[in-house]
């Protein structure tokens, strides 16, 4: 997709950084923390083979509840299984209610299991392979013209309002332009003044199909009483959080609650009691640790996290010899319900770069149980229209499985497949 647009992506190998100090590890070389837990990494190997053969039965469970059943202490899961789950998925402090089978996949899975294979001596020592995109707001802006070269009509700063009529042939919408504001990153419309968020007045216009690529509690209130029963039901069981990405350059903030450079005092040359030499490891930590992503455990309580990221260290359009005093880092506060766990204020307010709310889902297993296996339904064609009352409204995005990008674009295209369009050659092929 990037090279159709002229645009190259960079090939990484991801480092992370998870604790600090005596509750520090790292995929990159061994810590004290898991010689430590050495026999629990053995046995979570163990659980992992037999989830894999009995995941019918145990698949769903939440993980707290799986792995509790085989008397895992809550310092190995709270610093070592959370953290490796939470990454991957941005699932933060619900990271406990995910279903099991999620996190046997990432140890697993050779085609997307983030850890696979599992060490079953260093829980995680695989780099995983990742590419880093270019300049984001360029290659949308090239790809948004050469979508207009070819007749589609985009139009941006333009809001749905609401959905106001829908039949068997057709959906009508209301559609207001948005004011735009000079950094691109407009407010949601209904956190400010209806003066301040459009700049015309409501219009309608009819489509034959509409897909709504937002989240299920967005299309909800767009439908209003248009939903179906089944998509109020369907759509209503997603969960959801409200966080807050703080991009800034505190390097002092980094360093007082994240580990980011090797120190030999945290390293460990061998694990399972001498059973592997882990200096090879520790050496290549020594030149190339490098921490991409970090998580760290509030002191109020271990089982709510923080995630943070070291742009610099991540992104391709960095120098790799910037000063770390001089990093771009971005700090994701997890669920406001958890604010007062926060250390936002820690971050020196005169290196705030921006701060930007979100609203995201959680990977809650009820979704698994009352959101995921009943989407066919309200994605139905009209064949099984006995189940809706139109099928001119589809649903996308990354919360039809889990929140990723592949998932939200892979949605995307089997709902353009689904009102007919061919599926694009070079994927049908890869």
């Amino acid at each position: 997709m990037f090279q159709q647009q002229g645009h190259d992506v960079t090939p990484v190998n991801l480092q992370v950084s998870f604790g600090k100090g005596d509750k520090f590890w790292t995929n990159v070389f061994p810590t004290a923390l898991l010689d430590k837990h050495q026999t629990e990494i053995r046995r979570f190997e163990k659980a992992l083979k037999f989830l894999r053969y009995t995941e019918v039965i145990f698949g769903l469970l939440p993980i707290k509840v799986f792995l509790k059943l085989w008397f895992f202490s809550d310092e190995f899961l709270d610093y070592l299984i959370y953290p490796a789950v939470a990454l991957f998925l941005g699932t933060g402090n619900y990271t406990p209610d995910v279903p099991s089978i999620i996190l046997e996949r990432l140890f697993t899975s050779p085609t997307y299991g983030m850890w696979y294979p599992a060490d079953p001596l260093s829980l995680a020592s695989n780099q995983p392979p990742m590419i880093v995109f270019p300049k984001l707001s360029q290659f949308y802006t090239d790809w948004q013209h050469s979508l207009q070269s070819k007749g589609v009509d985009v139009r941006l700063s333009t809001e749905v309002t609401r959905i106001i009529a829908r039949t068997s042939s057709r959906v009508t919408v209301g559609l207001r332009t948005r004011v735009r504001n000079q950094d691109h990153h407009n407010p949601q419309s209904q956190d400010i003044p209806e003066s301040a968020a459009f700049q015309s007045e409501e219009t309608t216009e009819e489509f034959d199909d509409v897909v709504l690529c937002v989240l299920p509690d967005t299309s909800t209130r767009l439908l209003g009483r248009h939903a179906t029963w089944l998509e109020r039901t369907v759509l209503g069981a997603a969960k959801f959080s409200d966080d807050v990405t703080v991009t800034h350059w505190d390097s002092e903030y980094m360093e007082k609650w994240y580990e980011n450079h090797f120190k030999e005092d945290l390293a460990v040359r061998s694990l399972g009691g001498g059973a592997r030499d882990e200096r090879e490891r520790v050496q290549l930590g020594r030149e190339t640790f490098r921490p991409m992503y970090y998580i760290k455990q509030t002191p109020a309580n271990p089982r709510l996290l923080e995630m943070a990221f070291d742009c610099t260290n991540y992104q391709s359009q960095f120098e790799k010899d910037t000063p770390f005093e001089r990093h771009v880092f971005q700090t994701i506060f997890l669920n406001k319900r958890d604010h007062q766990t926060w250390s936002k204020s820690d971050i020196a307010a005169d290196k705030v770069i921006r701060e930007d709310w979100w609203h995201q889902l959680c990977h809650s297993y009820t979704h698994y149980l009352f959101v995921v296996p009943f989407l066919w339904l309200v994605n139905s064609t009209p064949l099984f229209n006995v189940f809706r009352r139109q099928s001119r409204i589809k649903f996308a995005g990354s919360w039809t499985l889990v929140n990723a990008h592949e998932v939200a674009v892979l949605s995307g295209m089997a709902a353009a497949y689904s009102l007919g369009a061919s599926y694009p050659e070079d994927l049908e092929k890869d």
